[in-house]
């Protein structure tokens, strides 16, 4: 169960990637110039308050300082990046997590 579920949302995250990429390459050509869009500007055009709320989580609810040192380095070099390139990269995590793995068998 927890591969099909793995592998599903794998699958949705790929497609999402692809989705991101084709926006991505859209604007890019109609602007005549490489655009591509943050995973945070991504979010906050998606929904403002979700990203805010997991802000809040995340510097009130973890230790104070792990909080702060967690959001403003780490997580905000995440949504610095590419949302097709968070979004494939856990889809594919995901499916490969969701693989079924061959039984090994020896051979005589």
């Amino acid at each position: 169960m927890f591969g099909f579920l793995s592998r599903f949302v794998g699958l949705w995250l790929i497609a999402g990637a692809l989705v991101a990429v084709v926006i991505d390459a859209t604007k890019s050509i109609a602007a005549s110039a490489l655009i591509v869009t943050p995973l945070g500007v991504a979010w906050s055009n998606l929904s403002v308050a979700t990203l805010m709320s997991v802000q809040e989580f995340v510097q009130r609810n973890i230790e104070p300082t792990l909080g702060r040192w967690l959001w403003d380095p780490v997580i905000q070099t995440i949504l610095l990046l590419p949302t097709w390139v968070i979004l494939g990269a856990l889809g594919f995590l995901f499916t490969w997590l969701g693989r079924r793995r061959r039984l090994k068998t020896a051979y005589a």
